[in-house]
């Protein structure tokens, strides 16, 4: 659908309409009435009988989410922020902490370095957009073996989001999280189903699985989040990780993480050469 538009004068009466203006559809803190978040109010809705991640996805998606499932996606936090430096959002609270900045700009830093189409939260919103338009499609006749044959390759291996790991094969974080899942009696939605065909298919043909991306992808579909819905609920997947990373340079010799000689670095441009003579 294209998108509306509008006169300058319209846009100027908006804008004045605005001024001096805080306009929220989420809440806010009204004085002697309470705080409230989508419709809820904090101090005697939320604090204290919800836990933080049902807050958590709540200002994320207005949606109330149920202990048992906010839970689930507490243990995801976990499995996807890992204390090691060698993870490029890590490194750079780990630089961080190698010069002093603070653990608060550290821990921003390395969580902004996770908005990237390869690592981080975004594949998790890519993940999602795949698995439903995979489920229309098995769901007007094509299989799984037909979804995978249908996606772009690279290095002679399906390429989608979610599958496929570039260090290991397997991921010990699926068994984590679906054990806290089956203990809940969540049920096999149609988008994880699906993602377990098209991972059989993908290890009978290139022995490779799914990944916790696709997993997790699969899981908050068949929960009825949007893509942008689970990007805006993982925003700060990485930052206990991050943190982690800084504290531990903090401690240790000032500069002194990776640091690098000169003759560390492959130069490739231009051959030495003299200098020209004035004239």
């Amino acid at each position: 659908m294209p998108e509306k538009t509008f006169s300058d004068q319209q846009i100027i009466d908006s804008l004045n309409a605005r001024r001096g203006k805080i306009i929220s559809k989420t809440g806010g803190w009204f004085p002697g009435k309470g705080v409230f978040s989508h419709g809820y109010s904090m101090m005697d809705d939320l604090v204290g009988k919800k836990s933080y991640f049902q807050i958590v996805i709540l200002n994320a998606t207005g949606k109330m989410a149920s202990a048992e499932f906010a839970h689930w996606v507490e243990v995801g936090y976990s499995c996807l922020s890992w204390p090691d430096p060698r993870i490029w959002c890590n490194q750079i609270g780990a630089l961080a902490g190698g010069v002093r900045t603070s653990a608060i700009a550290a821990t921003a830093m390395g969580v902004l370095a996770t908005d990237s189409r390869t690592y981080g939260v975004y594949p998790l919103k890519e993940g999602v957009q795949f698995i439903q338009a995979a489920l229309v499609n098995h769901q007007q006749g094509l299989s799984a073996e037909q979804i995978v044959a249908s996606v772009p390759s690279r290095g002679g291996k399906p390429l989608i989001v979610g599958y496929i790991r570039p260090i290991a094969k397997g991921d010990e974080r699926i068994r984590a999280m679906a054990s806290i899942a089956e203990g809940y009696g969540f049920p096999m939605g149609p988008h994880l189903a699906l993602a377990m065909a098209i991972e059989r298919v993908l290890q009978e043909k290139y022995d490779e699985g799914m990944n916790v991306n696709g997993y997790v992808s699969a899981v908050m579909a068949d929960h009825g989040f949007s893509p942008d819905e689970v990007y805006q609920i993982f925003t700060t997947l990485v930052a206990s990780g991050v943190t982690a990373c800084y504290l531990d340079t903090y401690h240790q010799p000032l500069d002194s993480f990776l640091p690098l000689r000169c003759d560390d670095i492959e130069y490739q441009g231009t051959a030495k050469r003299a200098v020209p003579t004035a004239e």
